[in-house]
């Protein structure tokens, strides 16, 4: 026995030194040096690095986004996939273990008289014609990892928990930008809905002054129908925006775990100010700081792990099983010890013959889709350099049309007041005060989209460089 167990052993040792599949790195992705729109700096710092409490410091946004990620949906689902994958890893783990197994068995058969069976039975005079079995045994089974199955098997389990943590991730950087960003979707409808207010009290002033003007004969009522028409239009943005302001609010309230509501604020969005330094860093560090990057990095290692399980499922299979217990064929004596013991030892080598072709089908799949994952791999890469890059680009552009909107709503600011005075005294008709004011209602909500619009950009550049879950 001892010999028996000693040649299995070496068979082992022997055949542990062969590997048949081999780990391969990463691929390098094409990255450029620097990203596009971005200023040329020694500076590798990125404001992905910052914590986003640090990054977005309106009190108010801080406590939806901390609401977001302690009860989005989303957020609870991705936990509990973390938690089940955690599970999962840990059972690999015991694949090395043998499988023990304890059984108990009682058995009793009454064979045919003319039966090889019955006949032996006749001759032994036993004094029955029933045959039992009683067996109490423990019994072993051990697959030798040869091939590196197993230990494939533990980095896929591995890499798939870490594709969960990833994924979590990438679920709080996304919520994080998407808060911010409907945050200030909302202020910018406050300010929209107070543009439109004062407007209509601009509107309601100098609808007074053409009544006492068409009182005194000095203009038809057509003067009158076409200052009302423009109040109505003002008035007509104030429930619309009233409107969208509820529906932001509730989309907000969805997105943080609460039903939808009222959101109380404080900020306006004049207030709300973009930080002078967004240093967007250097293009190689997207790889591991962006989580949806790295979990396709992950799902290579899976890919690869797959082709090594594949490969060794076409290799000979060395398992040793065992089982030792008592046994007897009368109850009386299945105890009975040391006459009652017995045990076995095997060892056996498996080869798949008629199997083989479909295994090697398998392998090759495995290896297809390798080659896809690397492929993804890369894509994901180019899809983040390129958001990066939008971006920036956004940020830059917007930052330039809010000074041109800013200084043309100054302009026209200035073109209403005198366009009221010359008004007032005699020097100017009703239509060049109504066009004034219709222009500057258009001008101020044009500016204050344009402030939504690039506060947005900022928060996208902060997720598509990987920041936010920090």
């Amino acid at each position: 026995m001892k010999n028996y167990v000693n040649r299995l052993a070496l068979i082992v040792l022997f055949l542990s030194a062969c590997k048949v599949s081999k780990d391969i790195q990463t691929p390098q992705a094409q990255l450029p040096e620097h990203f596009r729109n971005a200023a040329v700096t020694s500076d590798t710092s990125s404001v992905a690095d910052v914590a986003w409490k640090s990054f977005f410091t309106d009190a108010t946004l801080q406590k939806l986004i901390d609401s977001a990620i302690a009860k989005n949906y989303d957020m609870q689902i991705a936990v509990k996939n973390i938690e089940a994958s955690q599970l999962l890893f840990k059972q690999v783990k015991w694949n090395y273990v043998p499988v023990v197994a304890l059984n108990v068995t009682g058995s009793t058969s009454r064979p045919s008289d003319n039966s090889l069976t019955g006949l032996s039975l006749s001759q032994y005079n036993l004094g029955t014609k029933h045959i039992e079995d009683y067996s109490a045994n423990l019994s072993l089974s051990w697959e030798a990892d040869i091939w590196g199955k197993i230990r494939n098997q533990q980095k896929s389990a591995l890499a798939a928990y870490l594709q969960t943590v990833e994924a979590r991730k990438a679920v709080q950087t996304t919520l994080v930008a998407s808060v911010s960003q409907g945050y200030y979707n909302l202020l910018m409808l406050d300010a929209q809905l107070a543009i439109a207010q004062k407007n209509v009290l601009l509107n309601d002033s100098t609808l007074r002054i053409i009544r006492l003007q068409y009182d005194a004969g000095q203009v038809t009522s057509l003067a009158i129908e076409q200052a009302q028409a423009q109040q109505m239009a003002a008035a007509k943005l104030i429930p619309a925006f009233e409107q969208n302001i509820s529906i932001q609010e509730n989309a907000l309230r969805i997105l943080t775990g609460e039903l939808p509501g009222k959101i109380e604020r404080n900020s306006i969005l004049d207030q709300i100010a973009i930080p002078n330094n967004l240093s967007a860093g250097i293009p190689s560090a997207l790889v591991s700081r962006r989580p949806d990057v790295k979990n396709y990095e992950l799902a290579l290692i899976i890919a690869n792990a797959n082709v090594g399980i594949n490969k060794a499922a076409m290799y000979p299979a060395l398992r040793i099983t065992a089982s030792g217990g008592v046994n007897s064929f009368q109850a009386s004596n299945w105890f009975n010890i040391p006459a009652s013991l017995f045990g076995i030892v095997a060892g056996s080598v498996v080869q798949p013959l008629v199997q083989h072709k479909e295994l090697n089908t398998q392998y090759r799949v495995a290896q297809v889709e390798r080659e896809k994952t690397i492929i993804q791999f890369r894509q994901s890469v180019l899809n983040a350099v390129g958001e990066v890059s939008d971006a920036l680009v956004k940020i830059e552009k917007l930052k330039t049309q809010q000074d041109i909107a800013a200084n043309r709503v100054n302009t026209l600011q200035q073109a209403n007041t005198n366009a009221n005075m010359l008004f007032k005294n005699g020097m100017a008709n009703y239509l060049e005060v109504i066009t004034a004011q219709s222009n500057i209602l258009q001008s101020e909500l044009d500016l204050v989209s344009i402030k939504r619009d690039e506060l947005s950009a900022v928060s996208e550049l902060y997720r598509s460089l990987g920041g936010g879950w920090q």
